[in-house]
């Protein structure tokens, strides 16, 4: 356990960062260089699903179940057998799910492009409407704030709790009919790793948006990736919804990306009958077909829900002892120190680092100069302004253990470095 910062005075600051700069230098001459800007799989885990490469037509065949050959055009929805497995994850029907090619994030991005330029729900388009608005729990991912603000729609942020979004504050604003939507990872959420409670999920789903066409986007992400077999369990937003009639506010979004490969899985919607007709009315003037041979490869490979929970559990297996390293130079080089805090999640890929007010820029600048690369700071919220400059977002996904703990020492070494000086009002000249 670290000593605790806030009872040091003056003297012992300046004594106690002198030493630290000293460590701080010994970085500096062992020419650090490490990358923990991004969540990716390490390719040890992409070694994983090989097999989706190996298989040829002598044990796919080129038929889905209802006779379509995958090699030639037809099946907007997607293949019945990729849209029933999906259906499995989503919790849904499967007419409720249409398959997409092999990115979410570009599913989400076609659906709020289609929100802001054609409308939803017989309204007019959110981009012809006075100031839309859209709401963003933070800290967030960066890439459902770039789409909102790609579209010139304004965000509000809404803080997490430990229960999910702060839903006093959510009911408060949806009861302006300029805010449109939200923006929700509701398992293991990027970046804290909170899990949506029952109780946040039911009033989700109770909500009564001034706004006919509000849209919750609701990015399973990580809904399959648990690290321990005692897993964070997501309450059915379309069954709560079904209780509330507020079916059409909730459009789902997931993909294999982080379960068979990045670059080549298979992404997914599901939504009510109303909103999928109106999707389905768009996709036919975008595109004749998505890729079926590669829904039909995943198909085969994981015909249920189940199958691809054995598989996510070999990926647990490779990233616990990851999320392990960080967690215990955590709890070594910071508990006790009131200077900081951290998540530890059951699940997802990611770490919420929070440091003292108004240093997280300059433990990310520290970092950088010191050879480890952050994800840059402010990305956890809209427009990449952290409004306390306090979050800082750990990936421990790609890195071996040993760069892992090396990371994970360095950044802490910065984060007390930056505490310090903040302390004294002063940055020190390293």
């Amino acid at each position: 356990m670290s000593r605790s910062y806030s009872s040091m005075d003056k003297k012992e600051t300046e004594r106690v960062l002198s030493e630290l700069v000293c460590r701080y230098k010994e970085f500096l001459r062992s020419g650090v260089s490490i990358n923990m800007t991004r969540g990716r799989p390490s390719p040890a885990q992409l070694d994983l699903s090989d097999d989706l490469l190996n298989a040829g037509r002598d044990l796919l065949g080129v038929t889905a179940l209802d006779g379509v050959d995958c090699r030639n055009y037809g099946e907007l929805e997607g293949i019945p057998e990729c849209r029933a497995l999906f259906a499995e994850v989503f919790g849904v029907e499967t007419k409720n799910v249409v398959i997409g090619g092999v990115s979410s994030l570009s599913l989400m991005y076609d659906y709020f492009s289609q929100c802001c330029t054609h409308g939803t729900g017989g309204c007019e388009p959110w981009l012809r409407q006075s100031e839309p608005k859209f709401i963003a729990v933070v800290p967030g991912y960066d890439r459902h704030f770039a789409i909102a603000e790609h579209f010139g729609v304004k965000m509000i942020s809404v803080p997490m709790t430990p229960e999910g979004p702060d839903m006093d504050a959510v009911e408060s604003l949806v009861k302006d009919p300029s805010v449109k939507g939200m923006f929700c990872v509701p398992k293991y959420s990027n970046p804290d790793g909170v899990t949506y409670s029952p109780a946040c999920v039911e009033r989700l789903a109770s909500m009564k948006p001034a706004a006919k066409d509000f849209r919750v986007i609701w990015d399973e992400a990580y809904v399959l990736h648990d690290l321990y077999d005692e897993s964070d369990e997501l309450a059915n937003i379309f069954e709560a919804a079904e209780r509330h009639d507020s079916k059409d506010h909730f459009v789902a979004f997931a993909s294999t990306s982080k379960v068979t490969f990045p670059g080549g899985g298979v992404a997914a919607l599901a939504a009510s009958d109303n909103n999928i007709r109106e999707i389905l009315s768009r996709m036919r003037v975008q595109i004749i077909c998505n890729d079926k041979i590669n829904q039909l490869r995943h198909a085969h490979f994981y015909r249920t829900k189940e199958d691809l929970k054995r598989q996510m559990k070999k990926h647990a297996a490779l990233l616990r002892p990851k999320f392990g390293t960080v967690l215990s130079v955590l709890r070594t080089e910071l508990d006790g120190s009131e200077i900081a805090s951290y998540t530890s999640p059951r699940g997802g890929y990611f770490i919420s680092l929070d440091v003292k007010v108004g240093s997280a820029k300059r433990v990310g600048v520290l970092c950088k100069e010191a050879g480890l690369l952050l994800t840059p700071i402010g990305a956890t919220y809209p427009y990449g302004v952290d409004p306390t400059d306090s979050n800082i977002r750990i990936a421990p996904s790609c890195l071996s253990t040993e760069d892992l703990r090396t990371a994970s020492e360095l950044l802490c070494l910065c984060v007390k470095i930056a505490a310090c000086e903040r302390l004294l009002g002063r940055e020190e000249a390293l």
